[in-house]
């Protein structure tokens, strides 16, 4: 049974940072890409960052980059978003997911596994 469970949400004042962690369990993780998600209230949901199967590729959505890094560590099976400069509109629930062929993507629809999200409140 595939398990992602995210970690390292909570409230934190506008500047600030944040690290998320995502342990992944029943599924060859040095095989699959990874992503990090975020939904806000009232909002779709849009992906935040991605990387692939060996961490050599990355994917900022253009609102989050220079202030967030995924990274990834194949040998612990987790895959980790750091936020830095973080802002009120970074407040979402975060998710965790997971893409079978290896290959990045923006598009949800092609992940096949997701963790059940850890909220990110920023303050101003």
């Amino acid at each position: 049974q595939v398990q992602l469970v995210e970690s390292g949400g909570g409230l934190v004042q506008a500047g600030g940072s944040l690290r998320l962690s995502c342990a992944a369990s029943g599924l060859m993780f040095n095989s699959v890409a990874m992503a990090w998600f975020r939904q806000a209230p009232g909002k779709e949901r849009e992906i935040a960052a991605a990387i692939n199967w060996s961490g050599a590729t990355t994917y900022y959505v253009d609102s989050v980059k220079g202030r967030f890094i995924i990274s990834r560590d194949n040998t612990k099976n987790t895959v980790y978003l750091q936020m830095n400069s973080l802002k009120p509109e970074d407040t979402a629930v975060y998710y965790c997911a997971a893409d079978g062929r290896g290959r990045i993507s923006q598009e949800g629809r092609r992940y096949d596994y997701w963790g059940q999200g850890t909220q990110v409140t920023v303050s101003s």
